[in-house]
């Protein structure tokens, strides 16, 4: 997702309308249980590949980040809530399939609390995000939807939140900016 080519000055993500983002994560509860937790991370991992082998699912962006020693997830960014939805649930996906091993473990009272998941997904409307980058190579939101030179949306947190996409006009509760 991210490349390694720093961008002199600052910047700021080109993303128009509403973002759509998913923090889908794992957490080791006992350290021992090896056996346990690294299907789970490595499941993670082959989820995200997929993903991006197949840019038609929706995922425009990722970013792999650790909370602590225990605890792994990915930040994701996605073209539209449809478009999550549709990979959550598709058959032929990876991710439909680990979820009915875990729903059969649960059924037979085979977890036993070695390891736990989570996601949580946002869908974030125009008009509540900004972001701003100083010398960084695009990352997280700037990655996903590609950047911009900082003063196309303004230099103060205040200007690029309130910057509309071209035609967004009143549904989207501002002037364009």
């Amino acid at each position: 997702m991210s490349g390694t080519r720093v961008t002199a000055g600052r910047t700021t993500a080109a993303a128009e309308g509403d973002v759509v983002v998913l923090l889908i994560g794992m957490r080791v509860n006992h350290f021992w249980a090896v056996y346990q937790w690294v299907p789970v991370f490595l499941a993670m991992l082959r989820m995200v590949r997929d993903l991006e082998k197949d840019g038609g699912r929706g995922l425009l962006g990722r970013v792999l980040l650790t909370a602590s020693p225990r605890t792994y997830y990915v930040v994701q960014y996605w073209e539209s809530k449809e478009k999550l939805y549709a990979y959550a649930s598709a058959p032929d996906m990876f991710h439909h399939e680990v979820w009915a091993i875990i729903n059969r473990k649960e059924r037979a009272g085979k977890v036993r609390q070695h390891v736990g998941i989570w996601h949580e997904a946002y869908v974030v409307p125009e008009g509540s995000y900004e972001s701003i980058y100083a010398d960084m190579p695009p990352f997280g939101l700037a990655a996903a939807y590609g950047a911009l030179p900082v003063e196309k949306r303004g230099r103060r947190a205040a200007d690029r939140f309130a910057h509309r996409s071209p035609g967004a006009g009143a549904e989207a509760g501002g002037a364009v900016g």
